[in-house]
């Protein structure tokens, strides 16, 4: 036992000596480690802020840019309006009165066509409509593809919900007929009338139809086969035309020239005519700066006010105090006094009651090229509401201090 206990005495010694070896050697490359110069501990996080700062700007989008496909039109891929005459049926009761005879003369045409003969004039129905089919064709559309429609009452119908479109060719602006529309009604809302009450939600004389047109007829686009391409500036600027042509140049070389203000003139490469569409894909994705036009659009009837980044105003105060008015109009009774005349009577005289109120007037000086967000903080200080806003920008623009177009809508 004594011997098993000098043992056991002699292993947890030799564990407490290793324990204190591995100490020492953890305090000893402490130690080496804080012996390093600031600099030299701080050396390869430097490393790391260096290059997340220069590979940043790689990575980070074109500020304020927008793509050719945003800012242009490819001569000759747009949609091609088609419009038709139908007839929606099965509504409950909402349909076009009697008196509507282009309605009932529809019907009778269509019922004839199936081998019944009817009287326009004895047809008392309410649940047929008359309505104008719209839909666009998109570019590109094939046989056999399907888009929507637009269905819109042109009768005295009250509601066109749960109505189904029967078959309605649809034609183009040259009278031949591109496509085909039928199948229910989608209507978002629903009207309710009773004897006494009318209850209403949404507009409910049009409809949409999901998938319901069906394309019998595509357009061709030649323009893939040609030498050149023209784009069309949505809207039409000089210095983003020039800005268009020189951004293409830098990429595929001398290939596109500016005609005007709105169109670019792009020749094909020849080692991109055999994939006009890859040339085309790379086009539109390429991304330019436009250049936006000094501008202010107010619209009176909401009080909604868009200041363009380029607006700009010289050195002006302003000053700006409300007026209101408050007339009251009150009606005092006058009685004859007593012992007055015979035939005095009482008789209803007006009392006008008038207040004027004016605010104080404080002056804000804005001096040299002020920007919009100096605009904006002086008549935030100001404290002035929108209405009061619009005011004061066509005041500014009276004094010829405004170098912005100011456009009321």
């Amino acid at each position: 036992m004594e011997q098993r206990a000098m043992t056991e005495d002699r292993r947890q010694k030799t564990e407490v000596r290793s324990q204190k070896t591995e100490d020492s050697i953890g305090n000893s490359k402490l130690k080496t480690q804080n012996s390093k110069p600031l600099h030299q501990r701080l050396l390869p996080a430097v490393y790391c802020l260096v290059f997340i700062a220069l590979c940043t700007p790689l990575f980070a989008p074109h500020a304020e840019a927008a793509r050719i496909k945003e800012l242009c039109n490819i001569d000759g891929v747009r949609a091609n309006q088609l419009v038709g005459y139908g007839l929606i049926i099965g509504l409950n009761g909402t349909g076009d009165k009697s008196n509507t005879i282009f309605t009932t003369q529809t019907l009778a045409n269509m019922l004839e066509k199936m081998g019944l003969k009817v009287d326009p004039l004895a047809i008392k129905v309410k649940n047929v409509a008359a309505v104008m089919v719209t839909a666009d064709l998109p570019p590109f559309s094939k046989i056999g593809s399907k888009i929507d429609a637009i269905v819109s009452s042109i009768g005295d119908s009250n509601s066109l919900n749960g109505g189904v479109l029967i078959m309605t060719p649809l034609k183009g602006a040259d009278g031949e007929v591109y496509a085909v529309a039928q199948g229910p009604l989608v209507v978002g809302g629903f009207s309710v009338t009773g004897a006494g009450a009318t209850m209403q939600k949404n507009h409910t004389t049009v409809g949409r139809i999901p998938n319901g047109v069906t394309i019998e007829k595509g357009i061709g686009y030649e323009y893939v086969k040609a030498q050149s391409i023209m784009i069309s500036l949505k809207v039409p600027d000089f210095t983003t035309a020039k800005r268009i042509e020189e951004r293409i140049n830098s990429i595929y070389g001398g290939i596109s020239s500016a005609e005007d203000g709105g169109t670019i003139n792009v020749q094909i490469p020849d080692n991109q005519k055999s994939n006009p569409v890859k040339f085309l894909s790379a086009i539109e994705n390429i991304e330019v700066k436009p250049d936006m036009l000094a501008k202010i659009v107010v619209d009176e009837k909401t009080g909604t006010i868009v200041i363009g980044e380029n607006v700009r105003i010289s050195t002006v105060a302003i000053s700006h105090g409300n007026i209101s008015v408050m007339v009251k109009e009150d009606q005092q009774v006058s009685q004859p006094l007593p012992f007055a005349p015979i035939g005095a009577q009482t008789v209803v005289t007006p009392d006008t009651q008038i207040r004027v109120e004016e605010e104080r007037g404080r002056f804000r000086v804005m001096q040299g090229d002020v920007t919009i967000k100096e605009l904006v903080n002086v008549l935030n200080a100001v404290g002035v509401s929108t209405r009061d806003v619009i005011v004061i920008l066509q005041t500014i623009k009276a004094a010829g201090a405004l170098f912005a177009e100011l456009e009321i809508i």
